[in-house]
């Protein structure tokens, strides 16, 4: 049973799209995901709740009202905003549940489709939220490797974790992050055990990952992926984030060379077909999220008030 606080924000968020985006209660329905009656239920538990003056007195009405405009400035299909707690300086707190959301809302169709999961402590986060159900019409496939550099299994890969709730059929990447050369990533992605796989991943309806930043303490650096080294030359290079493993500059451009020529990971499924949806927060991650955006390698958002707020200004 939904808590009270929950029940709420789906309230303000019913009422919102009634009184300030003027949509009927049929498309509210639609779009929440629940049956017309509900949707009338919700609108008028706002009214009785005080939650509706000449605005909309909850929190989460100005994370639609960002998560519109983020929309119409990026041409965005997606997005989702939630509200920043100042205190935390956590890089996963509220996206990663916003995040399990979205992700149970897509695997909760009847349809069957195709997910790709990226990588990283914000997904890894969400996937641990997801209750457990079934959904074996439904495939899921990772778009990276999960053998860290000393052999053993990547922590942040998330199919695993994933399988261990949800009932669907996943496909692994049973692959390094990086191969040792351009030459062996050619060799490894010619294997006929791998090819089906790479294919699978881009065909995905819908597809979530992380983003990595390029600062002191980038996680490929932090997680033992890349060298010192190596980091300071794709710093020089112009790197501002990443994504499974691929690096891109400030224009959203993958690098050429240096680490891009071993990554391992399928190539980003492309957003003119899939739902390509990123889930990060904070300062430092600003720089690549709206690198991503500005080079059409996402096409939708889960993101904080602080960082909407810092991509529209």
């Amino acid at each position: 049973m939904a808590s009270n606080g929950n029940r709420l924000d789906e309230a303000a968020r019913a009422a919102w799209l009634y009184y300030v985006a003027g949509n009927t209660q049929d498309q509210i329905a639609a779009k929440l995901g629940v049956s017309r009656q509900s949707a009338q239920r919700l609108v008028s538990l706002a009214v009785s709740e005080g939650l509706v003056n000449v605005r909309i007195d909850h929190p989460i009405a100005s994370c639609l009202d960002l998560a519109r405009r983020l929309k119409e400035r990026y041409s965005l299909s997606f997005c989702e905003v939630v509200p920043s707690d100042p205190a935390s300086e956590s890089t996963t707190l509220g996206v990663s549940q916003a995040a399990a959301v979205e992700i149970e809302r897509w695997l909760r169709k009847e349809e069957p489709i195709i997910m790709a999961l990226g990588t990283g402590r914000t997904l890894k986060a969400a996937i641990e939220q997801l209750p457990p159900f079934e959904c074996p019409q439904h495939k899921v496939v990772s778009l990276t490797g999960n053998i860290s550099p000393d052999g053993s299994a990547a922590y942040y890969n998330v199919v695993f974790t994933m399988a261990d709730t949800v009932k669907s059929r996943s496909f692994p990447m049973p692959l390094p992050v990086f191969a040792s050369s351009q030459t062996e990533r050619t060799m490894l992605h010619n294997q006929a055990m791998i090819r089906p796989t790479l294919e699978l991943a881009g065909k995905a309806d819908v597809t979530f990952v992380g983003i990595g930043d390029f600062g002191p303490q980038a996680p490929l650096l932090v997680d033992g992926f890349i060298s010192k080294e190596e980091l300071d030359e794709l710093q020089a290079a112009g790197a501002v984030g990443e994504i499974v493993g691929w690096t891109f500059d400030s224009e959203g451009r993958l690098i050429e060379g240096i680490t891009n020529d071993r990554v391992a990971s399928a190539p980003l499924p492309d957003p003119k077909t899939s739902s390509v949806i990123a889930i990060a927060m904070g300062q430092k991650k600003l720089p690549g999220i709206r690198a991503a955006i500005k080079g059409g390698l996402i096409n939708g958002l889960i993101t904080d008030e602080r960082t909407a707020d810092a991509l529209l200004n």
